[in-house]
């Protein structure tokens, strides 16, 4: 396919210039880490995994050179808080985040925490975060006025560029660094909020079909340039093109580049020469731009003789979403999730079971595939001895744990339990081995079930993609079925048998520790 190239007009205002007082690392001893965090992508979102009506063969080849793992989660199954364990290497209960970010929220991350980033910085790394942030921005409320900080700077990355909500919802602006790409001093951002009224039409935003999935109104006003310049259908371009023109720049230093991605989050908006390639609807035609994506930072890669030298982590924020296009490509034969149990949001295997693929050269072995359990949490600490800095950075408030030697396949998974957040607090729950603990009936996830709800999940999202579960019929939880839920994962991955009545001793003990977990975690 040929490569698409896009003149990114914006603001340079401060790109690189907070690396430039760290010391340089050492090229020969340090890889380059790329860690691609896609969003909202499923556990049956690629054909790697399973999947016949995508096609994905630039990941897929990813898990050819590497090793691909069965068994990974993230810590909630919602974007915000899957993020911050992402970062921070803290479970998300620990800010009390359980949900979306909303539009005026400050910046989740203490500046004072360590984050991946800075343990690249530490190590005299090149730092990027390029993509969907979702984290906020600010001290106290946040306006959206420039400069918007603190934010991605503050907490680890030399540069940012990307969506600074989410791709569903406004402010619909690209953001560099600190500035809004196009700002203009004269004509600000102006947040009218969700219950304006007056005559001001808000900026313009690009339209598109019903099966694209929900975009929100635009909350704000002002800003034109910035409006303009925005496009839906050009971002997954426009990242990609950062992406390889920042690692061309920054080849002679060993760099850190977190790219996050907005696909493949709604509305399904791939640019028009990925639509109609896949036999899943828009849902598959984003996925193939993603594909798209990772195929091109990959060939940056080989073109800047870097390959050899470059640990590659693809994997995502959440499972799946049952929204309007998830259910057109179920509908397609397109399993989202797989056969796992439910979706994003809620806290059965869907919701955060992921892909997650890792790529070394010659330490980690190729084409291998591991059934060790591992989170997204535990990536600071796996990239603090990547970089040999186990001594100098104490990790003992960290949730975090070093899965470096299970990438190598050097060592069997350490992690003997993972703590598994959905939207709901009730339904905070507890993975030890085999077991996962779930205090409460349900999922914890959204359970919109009619033809004009956005967000299905729950029973009714079960029925709809056929799945089945004891608790479970004719999409209701039946009136009689334990008050909480435990499953034999080893027995039965996709949850079909609620064994909670059968083994009352392992109930009582996880009950215990999910209840330590949770006094431990929230004090102050």
């Amino acid at each position: 396919m040929v490569r698409t190239k896009i003149v990114i007009i914006g603001l340079m205002a401060l790109s690189y210039s907070s690396h430039a007082q760290t010391p340089k690392g050492d090229k020969k001893n340090s890889p380059n880490v790329i860690l691609i965090y896609a969003d909202d992508l499923g556990y049956g979102d690629l054909s790697c995994q399973g999947a016949t009506k995508v096609q994905t063969p630039n990941i897929d080849k990813l898990a050819t050179q590497g090793r691909r793992f069965t068994d990974a989660h993230t810590a909630s199954a919602v974007c915000t808080p899957s993020r911050y364990a992402l970062l921070t290497g803290e479970y998300p209960i620990r800010v009390d985040s359980w949900g979306p970010l909303r539009t005026l929220e400050k910046l989740l991350i203490d500046t004072s925490t360590l984050t991946i980033g800075k343990v690249f910085q530490k190590k005299g790394y090149a730092t990027a975060c390029l993509g969907k942030w979702h984290l906020g921005f600010g001290t106290d409320k946040n306006d959206w006025q420039v400069p918007l900080e603190p934010g991605p700077n503050e907490v680890g990355f030399d540069y940012y560029w990307g969506i600074p909500f989410v791709n569903s919802g406004s402010p619909f602006v690209y953001v560099e660094n600190k500035t809004v790409v196009g700002h203009d001093l004269n004509d600000p951002l102006v947040y009218l909020g969700r219950n304006y009224k007056g005559d001001l039409e808000p900026s313009p935003t690009p339209t598109f079909p019903k099966e694209a999935s929900k975009k929100s109104p635009n909350l704000f006003s002002g800003a034109r340039k910035a409006h303009e310049f925005y496009d839906d259908e050009k971002t997954g371009t426009y990242l990609t093109e950062k992406a390889t023109d920042w690692i061309s720049k920054n080849k002679e230093n060993p760099f850190f580049l977190y790219f996050a991605t907005t696909n493949i989050h709604h509305p399904f908006t791939p640019a028009p020469r990925f639509k109609g390639t896949s036999q899943a609807g828009l849902y598959g035609d984003y996925i193939h731009e993603l594909d798209w994506m990772v195929g091109e930072i990959v060939k940056s890669l080989e073109e800047n003789d870097l390959s050899e030298n470059t640990m590659i982590i693809f994997t995502s924020d959440n499972g799946a979403m049952l929204n309007l296009g998830g259910r057109i490509a179920i509908e397609k034969g397109h399993k989202i999730n797989g056969d796992l149990l439910g979706f994003k949001f809620g806290v059965w295997e869907g919701g955060h079971r992921v892909p997650f693929i890792v790529k070394w050269p010659g330490k980690v072995p190729e084409n291998t595939v591991s059934n060790q359990l591992i989170s997204t949490v535990d990536m600071l600490a796996t990239f603090t001895a990547l970089t040999h800095q186990e001594d100098s950075l104490s990790l003992d408030s960290k949730n975090s744990i070093n899965v470096l030697p299970v990438f190598m396949g050097t060592k069997e998974s350490v992690r003997e339990e993972l703590l598994l957040a959905p939207w709901r607090p009730k339904n905070l729950s507890l993975r030890q081995g085999k077991w996962m603990y779930i205090p409460a009936k349900g999922s914890g996830g959204f359970t919109g079930s009619k033809p004009e709800h956005h967000a299905w999940g729950g029973p009714a999202g079960v029925a709809f993609v056929g799945g089945k579960n004891s608790d479970i019929e004719n999409g209701k939880l039946k009136e009689d079925i334990p008050t909480a839920q435990l499953y034999d994962l080893e027995a039965d991955p996709n949850q079909t048998n609620n064994v909670y009545t059968e083994y009352p001793d392992v109930v009582t003990k996880m009950d215990a520790r999910l209840g330590e977990l949770k006094e431990n975690l929230t004090k102050k």
